[in-house]
């Protein structure tokens, strides 16, 4: 029976993403259970596209990327997939209506990271970040307004405003591992060899002008999303400020977190803002 194996999929990607990010998972759990395995289903996707082109270093990547792509799009045509998280994909796909051309768009910038290092202008930028992070954003606000098109593009805007910010976040964040390990630059108009001040100050307040937009559509989000977006933006925000205080040069040198014991206290501050109304 399908059904079994529908049920073994969308276990698989709750897996992916409790094994890859806590931090997501968590805000995932504080999703309303109508619409929690369906963001399992998107990040599961999402992540093992991501694994294939920073990962997998000893494979054949551009031959799995390739493969990964062909097998997404023989899983949405024919609504089945023997790979399990590319199977509960499909299901959230046709369940919501998530558009082809999102997906596609994600998986182009994923397929750039293959052989592409530096970003040299705002539009090359731009452009890997709507497809890298905007989409991701636009894919999981498909199942938060459950597929209503309405409050989809009432939403929008916001949705990817929040979806770069995240996205920038981690770029700032993992400037070590990006640039001295797979030797990509994202950032344009910075000399990442030799990041200062007024470059950090730069994005920062790039992200933080995203976060701003970002804000404003998750006071406009149904119930069902509310914490657990709010609870993201919560601790991206906090990772944000952690980065505004390092020395540029040390952001190069290590990676910076968030500890649990402040992820602890920031879920409480977000539940508790929730129940007072006050997002």
């Amino acid at each position: 029976m399908k059904e079994i194996f529908d049920l073994v999929s969308r276990s698989c990607s709750k897996t992916v993403t409790n094994a890859y990010s806590t931090s997501f998972s968590t805000a995932t759990k504080l999703l309303a259970p109508s619409i929690r395995q369906d963001i399992y289903n998107i990040y599961g996707f999402v992540r093992l596209a991501d694994e294939i082109v920073d990962s997998f270093h000893d494979y054949d990547k551009e031959k799995l990327f390739n493969d990964f792509e062909q097998e997404l799009h023989k899983s949405v045509n024919q609504k089945i997939s023997m790979n399990p998280i590319l199977n509960s994909f499909q299901e959230t796909v046709h369940k919501y209506n998530i558009d082809e051309s999102l997906y596609r768009a994600f998986m182009k910038s994923m397929r750039l990271d293959l052989h592409k290092s530096n970003y040299l202008s705002i539009e090359e930028y731009k452009e890997y970040i709507y497809g890298s992070a905007d989409v991701v954003g636009l894919m999981c606000l498909k199942v938060f307004v459950k597929g209503d098109p309405e409050k989809y593009d009432k939403l929008k805007d916001s949705a990817m405003s929040l979806g770069s910010a995240f996205q920038k976040v981690n770029f700032l964040r993992d400037l070590k591992a990006d640039f001295e390990d797979l030797s990509r630059s994202y950032f344009p108009n910075a000399n990442l060899a030799e990041l200062d001040e007024n470059s950090k100050e730069r994005i920062i307040n790039e992200i933080e002008s995203d976060f701003k937009k970002g804000l404003k559509g998750i006071a406009h989000l149904p119930v069902e999303a509310k914490l657990g977006v709010y609870t993201a933006y919560i601790y991206y925000r906090k990772l944000l400020h952690k980065l505004k205080k390092v020395p540029s040069l040390e952001i190069k040198s290590r990676r910076i977190r968030v500890p649990d014991y402040e992820k602890a206290g920031l879920l409480a501050k977000s539940y508790i803002s929730y129940r007072l109304k006050l997002i």
